[in-house]
């Protein structure tokens, strides 16, 4: 098992309490350079964090400081240029071409600011795109796909098309979907950011509420601070380094505020 990485600047659980949880993820010394020479800028400069399993961990910082560069390192949509990283016991460097193309299509599910949903489908047969991707059964794949709407409870607009959606319901159907084949990971880059402040919250219940299950780890970034009260693990990040890691322990009240003990 991976010793969990002690970030001095964490907060929250002891030591003891976080090694009895499930590494999902472990990042250890992660650089990205982007460019050569005179133009190489660097991005991330030896990241060193862990994500667990069964959690909603928040990725946080202003814009440009990393946050959408490291995501795209630990799905597998960017190679790091240094460092190692470990993807539930798996080494991502063994990872590579259709080893990796068959991990992200199985283990993980993506929820963008923007729907990305086919106009020309109805919200059934988007929630289906990843299963019929995989060779599924258009029957099969459809039922599953209905059950995923359901479980975000948008089962009865079924049938209707992204236009005929409000934003925040289009977005429930992109959760539905990123969900919809069971992934091992979960990552959200800003799903909120477009949503207005009741639907943002309705996501992000959704979120905690569907997407963190038992073997499932589920990052989401945001800079959008009204959401912050949804995260159990909450990693902030500035000009591509880990500012601090706070582990939150107290439940949310129905609010979406933390209850403190």
């Amino acid at each position: 098992m991976i010793a969990p990485f002690n970030n001095a600047d964490s907060v929250g659980n002891s030591a003891t309490a976080i090694a009895d949880r499930e590494i999902a993820i472990a990042c250890r010394g992660i650089v990205k350079d982007f460019g050569d020479g005179n133009t190489k800028v660097r991005a991330l400069h030896g990241i060193n964090v862990d994500v667990f399993s069964s959690e909603l961990t928040l990725l946080v910082g202003p814009s440009g400081c990393g946050k959408t560069t490291l995501i795209s390192i630990i799905a597998g949509l960017l190679n790091p240029t240094a460092g190692d990283l470990d993807l539930f016991g798996m080494k991502q460097s063994q990872l590579r071409g259709s080893k990796l193309v068959e991990f992200r299509a199985q283990s993980v599910g993506f929820v963008f600011q923007q729907y990305n949903l086919l106009p020309a489908l109805n919200a059934t047969e988007n929630v289906a795109i990843p299963l019929l991707i995989q060779g599924w059964k258009r029957p099969a794949a459809l039922k599953a796909a209905l059950s995923a709407l359901e479980a975000v409870d948008l089962g009865s607009r079924a049938e209707q098309r992204p236009n005929q959606l409000s934003g925040g319901q289009q977005q429930r159907v992109a959760i539905a979907r990123a969900l919809v084949h069971q992934p091992r990971l979960l990552v959200c880059d800003e799903p909120t950011a477009a949503l207005d402040a009741v639907s943002g919250q309705r996501v992000m219940e959704l979120l905690k509420k569907v997407a963190v299950q038992p073997g499932r780890a589920v990052i989401v970034v945001t800079h959008d601070d009204r959401v912050f009260g949804y995260g159990d693990r909450i990693i902030s990040m500035a000009d591509g380094r880990i500012e601090s890691v706070e582990n939150r322990e107290n439940e949310l009240n129905s609010t979406g505020k933390r209850e403190e003990s």
